[in-house]
């Protein structure tokens, strides 16, 4: 399944995962977790307390997971368990990457929201007018928001992708509110090349 049905199958239906964090200078457990992925160049500062379920998503061996032409879950957490009983949405962040040539006619970043606006819209979620561009530190990222609205309230969902070594990297924020949405957000950083 691309990367782009299954982070929005995983944000939708609230489900989550964990990889390469690092702890705090003196081992101990810090007030945030950090994914580190060197191949892309980012990070994201996980929330505290926050479900990692990344390898429950993961390929199934070490040679699918190398494998740049096979979609793949960079990282999945949420901000509880799926198991646990709540009847309030779960935020979670999906981060995938998935080869440029699963694509047909994908030339930016702005290209992908053309299959991923069919893939949210049949779950219910509406694309807030165009994808745009979006800086995080020096980075250009096309990004588009969506919302889905129930008789419990509504769903947002910022969608942020990039293309870079021949894939396309997309990072899902989803929350109850657009305020929690870019709060989630915030925590995703680039690195210096």
């Amino acid at each position: 399944m691309p990367a782009c049905r299954l982070a929005c199958t995983l944000l939708a239906g609230g489900a989550l995962v964990w990889a390469g964090f690092a702890q705090s200078p003196a081992g101990g457990r810090s007030a945030t977790q950090l994914y580190r992925n060197p191949r892309f160049g980012f990070t994201y500062a996980v929330p505290f307390g926050w479900v990692d379920r990344t390898r429950a998503l993961r390929a199934d061996s070490p040679a699918e997971a190398a494998d740049s032409t096979v979609s793949q879950v960079l990282l999945a957490v949420f901000e509880r368990p799926p198991e646990a009983q709540e009847t309030s949405l779960n935020p979670g962040v999906v981060i995938a990457a998935e080869p440029v040539s699963a694509y047909h006619n994908l030339k930016t970043a702005a290209d992908y929201f053309t299959p991923l606006k069919e893939v949210t819209s049949s779950r219910g979620f509406e694309m807030q007018g165009d994808p745009y561009d979006t800086v995080i530190s020096t980075h250009h990222l096309a990004r588009g928001d969506f919302i889905r609205h129930t008789k419990t309230g509504e769903t947002h969902q910022a969608t942020l992708v990039l293309l870079e070594k021949s894939s396309v990297i997309s990072f899902t924020f989803i929350a109850a509110g657009e305020d929690e949405v870019n709060t989630i957000l915030q925590r995703l950083k680039f690195t210096a090349p």
